[in-house]
């Protein structure tokens, strides 16, 4: 199995007592932070995990895993499954204060057990091996009450193969199911880019540039972290925000004006990133109708994975962020719009069977006064 070469991190038995002791209500502290980790199989996710595990940077993580692995060095023995089989219920605590379980069905009850046990953690990570598409995962991280006030979702991030990244984007002549590593990719706000040691020294920065402008045409929103045994910083994985209507900071590059979003060059039928843009003010009504008619009546005949932008709305001096992952959507106020900004809405597509024409004037219905949309 993957890195069954590395040394397991080391385990210490939990003391109860202790962690007793360490509660604090939770109504009085900031939800913690929930990073969704996928990638296709081989390409690293568990050497991530292995490598959040095992080093000493002086943070409390939990690592949720949905299937048992060995590479993990985690003793089967130090895992107790809960009735049924249905879900392990002890966590094991590691040497660098990590927590890890892993669960053979539900990672949502996981996550629910693990807020329960009103542990103060810094961050939480959920490893969905075995999980094609983290958009329903994702979702249930927006819509779940019970978990809301005490978590919050904050990025999804996938772990690419360097060097097998261009097989895994082919389709399959046997098979119609499209390549999951699209989906994978298209749902990312960070892409872990591994395993570039692999490329050949030769080439490697042509094909490594190669390599992010077929990540880019896919989605043209998501960070690209190059990684040798994903070893990276994990201020760039942890803590990005990337679903905090509150901080903005991830969707004001949607304001520069100075380069394209949108994919060029591909049939309609691929994966891409689309963007629309304009400066007249919008019915903020009608633009939820307008996104339902998208996103749950697929009116229009095209499959949207995600949705991002910035909204300038009708009698509001504030900006307001767009978020949708599949059928589920957020908009929020996020803060005043500044002196001198241009004020404008621009709205990222990323998905299949995108018609830009038919998304530009479908959004004309949603501006106040005269209807023009302009083509950025």
């Amino acid at each position: 199995m993957e890195d069954s070469d590395e040394e397991p991190p080391l385990a210490v038995e939990i003391n109860d007592a202790a962690s007793s002791n360490q509660l604090t209500e939770s109504s009085e502290l900031p939800p913690v932070g929930v990073t969704i980790i996928t990638g296709y199989l081989g390409s690293g996710k568990s050497t991530l995990i292995n490598y959040i595990l095992k080093a000493q940077h002086g943070k409390k993580i939990a690592v949720i895993l949905n299937e048992f692995g060995e590479e993990l060095g985690v003793e089967r023995a130090m895992i107790n499954e809960g009735e049924e089989g249905n879900l392990v219920e002890e966590w094991v605590e590691l040497a660098n204060g990590c927590i890890c379980c892993t669960v053979k069905h539900s990672l949502v009850q996981a996550l629910e057990q693990l807020v329960q046990r009103k542990e103060r953690l810094d961050h939480i990570l959920l490893e969905t091996t075995g999980l094609a598409n983290p958009a329903p995962l994702a979702s249930v991280l927006w819509l779940d009450d019970q978990l809301e006030s005490d978590v919050r979702l904050d990025s999804i991030i996938t772990v690419v193969d360097a060097k097998n990244l261009r097989y895994q984007l082919k389709p399959n002549p046997d098979s119609s199911s499209f390549p999951e590593a699209y989906l994978q990719i298209a749902f990312a706000d960070v892409i872990i880019l591994n395993k570039v040691d692999l490329i050949s020294q030769d080439d490697s920065g042509a094909v490594l540039e190669e390599l992010e402008k077929e990540i880019r045409d896919v989605n043209s929103l998501a960070n690209i972290i190059h990684s040798v045994h994903c070893q990276v910083d994990l201020s760039k994985i942890l803590n990005c925000q990337a679903y905090d209507p509150t901080h903005a900071a991830h969707l004001e590059a949607l304001l520069k004006d100075n380069k394209s979003l949108t994919t060029k060059g591909l049939h309609d039928s691929e994966v891409r990133t689309l963007c629309i843009c304009d400066t007249q003010q919008i019915d903020l009504d009608k633009v939820r109708i307008w996104l339902e008619e998208l996103l749950w009546d697929k009116k229009y005949g095209m499959d949207v994975y995600r949705c991002k932008g910035i909204l300038r709305v009708r009698n509001s001096d504030e900006l307001h962020t767009l978020q949708g992952v599949r059928e589920i959507y957020e908009i929020v106020p996020s803060r005043k719009w500044r002196n001198k900004e241009i004020q404008m809405n621009k709205i990222v597509f990323i998905g299949r069977f995108l018609n830009e024409e038919i998304l530009l004037h479908s959004l004309r219905t949603c501006i106040v006064g005269p209807n023009r949309l302009d083509k950025i």
